[in-house]
């Protein structure tokens, strides 16, 4: 068997990606950009709910106010 290089990949912690997902009672505001730039990237494409850690039902909400605030000039 040969011998594997320890790289500095093998060295670093598993870092979580996830964000903090929204509390199940908690209702979205799509009209809050603040809110929905959390769930935008700097180039404007809305982060997958996988990424999120958001339900399905409330990833639905996202996309809808973020393509609202689009049309509306809010975000960009």
């Amino acid at each position: 068997m040969a011998y594997q290089k320890k790289t500095e990949r093998d060295d670093r912690e598993f870092v979580s990606r996830r964000r903090p997902a929204i509390p199940a009672g908690d209702k979205i505001n799509i009209n809050d950009v603040e809110f929905l730039r959390r769930y935008v990237t700097e180039y404007g494409k809305i982060i997958p709910a996988r990424v999120t850690g958001v339900t399905s039902q409330q990833q639905r909400e996202i996309k809808r106010g973020v393509r609202r605030a689009r049309n509306m000039g809010l975000l960009a």
